[in-house]
């Protein structure tokens, strides 16, 4: 199943955002937004973004920690 995909404008923005993170944030934010998305997420957000999947997954690992 294919997750629901922001529009070309939004993924725009959210590239702009995450260039301006530090390496650690950039990956928190990933994690947020791909959790946003559920199945599919993370290679939804890894593609947009360029990061491999795992830095995701490592983000999403931390932000539940922090819960």
């Amino acid at each position: 199943m294919k997750p629901s995909s922001y529009t070309p404008e939004m993924e725009e923005h959210i590239r702009l955002f995450a260039a301006t993170l530090n390496e650690r944030d950039l990956r928190r934010y990933a994690a947020v937004e791909a959790l946003k998305l559920g199945h599919g997420g993370i290679d939804y957000i890894s593609k947009l973004l360029d990061i491999d999947p795992k830095t995701i997954s490592k983000g999403i690992e931390e932000l539940r920690k922090k819960t």
